[in-house]
């Protein structure tokens, strides 16, 4: 647990003057296309706190986006990165490799879903990773077309923004984008009211409309999504669009950069329905706060590559290996998964009375610690972004550090830290209630 004290502190307003200072020096250093949820600027963090440099110690309900799962500089991960920046800092793997590199997939072949024979190939960001198990897809079924799904997320390289659903601020401006990608309608209960295997149904239909299963290498998927609003599809939507993948010797990729690693309150999202996807594409929270990615999968899949066509200088690189093989026995000594299961539960009590009382909080919904609430005008379904800015900004100000998702921008994610305690986790979802009924 981080010597960190566990409470959340304002000695200033937010931001704070030596924050303030920062933000002029980032003006005149930083490209302006490299926004930042919070004014203020970080020097310590851990268990659920954020400090920054004007001693204000923030409520942390995002985790660096779903990265620091296990808490920040998590004391495994700090000892195992100390030991191995002793040894070495890089040979690249396609040089002179070495054993973290190889430790580490065989974690990611035993821990992900699948019982069959797997491999993995270990790379720095989600973005590449996903980029990969399509390139690993194409060259096993020598199809060229890619099916992702409306409110998609996959990253910000040129074929993820293809992928990636929402124009801005993740595409606009940045064409023209990689060929040959198709979209389907995602299952979205609260806004589309079907049953999972309609939804799926539906998908399908579009995909044969689209593209044909002859021409279709893989479709890629969030098994709940991200950046999109933390949509969860109905039940079945996913093992239909599995079952359908496997009859038409298409590739599904599971995207479980955001949901991966305890998030949701299983190891990953797709065990809570029991699928089992040809290719996973990890990240974020796989390393406790470094850069490390994975694409793991069937074997038959994961060696169609010619040797060489997979790699780059930076992969797996041995720090990054270091801290991923601490973290994942973090998570399993620490009990992780069930503790975000806790976590979720406390969420979803305390935001689903909330909504009672409120029409504007239109839905509630998530798994384990990756909960979201969707907000609307009041009487109405219609999102309300407007709303959702000011809230958001409101806790910040306050000393909670929230996130905001959606294609409608009306969606409040929270990511907290699987180490948070049960205090400060029901003390900021206080706070936002508080300022809630204020707004």
């Amino acid at each position: 647990m981080s010597t960190l004290e566990q409470s959340r502190r304002l000695v200033t307003e937010i931001p704070g003057p030596a924050s303030l200072e920062l933000t002029k020096r980032r003006a005149a250093a930083v490209a302006r296309g490299v926004r930042s949820t919070m004014p203020v600027y970080a020097v310590r963090a851990g268990g659920g706190i954020v400090e920054d440099v004007d001693g204000n110690r923030l409520i942390d309900l995002s985790s660096g986006i779903a990265v620091t799962t296990i808490g920040n500089s998590s004391p495994r991960v700090v000892d195992a990165v100390r030991a191995q920046v002793a040894d070495f800092t890089h040979t690249c793997f396609m040089v002179t490799p070495y054993e973290n590199y190889i430790a580490v997939a065989e974690q990611l072949n035993r821990l992900t879903p699948g019982s069959g024979e797997k491999r993995s190939v270990l790379f720095n960001s989600g973005a590449e990773a996903v980029e990969n198990a399509i390139k690993i897809a194409r060259v096993h079924t020598r199809k060229p077309a890619v099916v992702a799904f409306d409110h998609a997320y996959h990253g910000r390289t040129n074929l993820a923004m293809a992928l990636t659903a929402q124009s801005m601020p993740y595409k606009s401006g940045f064409g023209p984008f990689a060929p040959e990608i198709y979209r389907a309608p995602l299952s979205y209960p609260y806004r589309d009211g079907l049953a999972g295997e309609q939804a799926a149904e539906r998908a399908i239909r579009a995909i044969r409309r689209l593209v044909g299963a002859d021409n279709l290498a893989a479709l890629v998927i969030e098994p709940i999504q991200g950046e999109g609003g933390f949509i969860v599809p109905a039940d079945g939507f996913l093992p239909t669009l599995l079952e359908w993948c496997r009859q038409n010797n298409v590739v599904f990729i599971a995207d479980e950069v955001q949901t991966g690693f305890a998030r949701t309150g299983a190891l990953f999202a797709c065990e809570h329905e029991g699928i089992e996807p040809d290719l996973i594409c990890t990240a974020k929270g796989i390393a406790g706060g470094l850069p490390l990615s994975a694409v793991t999968g069937r074997a038959e899949i994961m060696d169609a590559s010619h040797p060489g066509g997979l790699g780059g200088t930076f992969g797996g690189n041995p720090i990054a290996c270091a801290a991923a093989l601490a973290a994942i026995t973090t998570i399993e000594s620490d009990g992780l998964v069930e503790r975000a299961r806790q976590i979720g539960q406390l969420m979803t009590d305390r935001l689903s009375r909330l909504q009672a009382d409120d029409d504007r909080i239109g839905d509630v919904r998530g798994r384990g610690a990756m909960i979201a609430a969707e907000l609307v005008k009041s009487g109405s379904t219609d999102p309300d972004p407007e709303l959702t800015g000011k809230l958001a900004a409101a806790a910040h100000a306050a000393g909670v550090i929230v996130l905001t998702a959606g294609t409608f921008g009306n969606v409040l994610r929270f990511l907290p830290p699987l180490t948070i305690s049960d205090d400060l986790l029901s003390e900021a979802l206080e706070v936002l209630a508080g300022l809630l009924g204020e707004l």
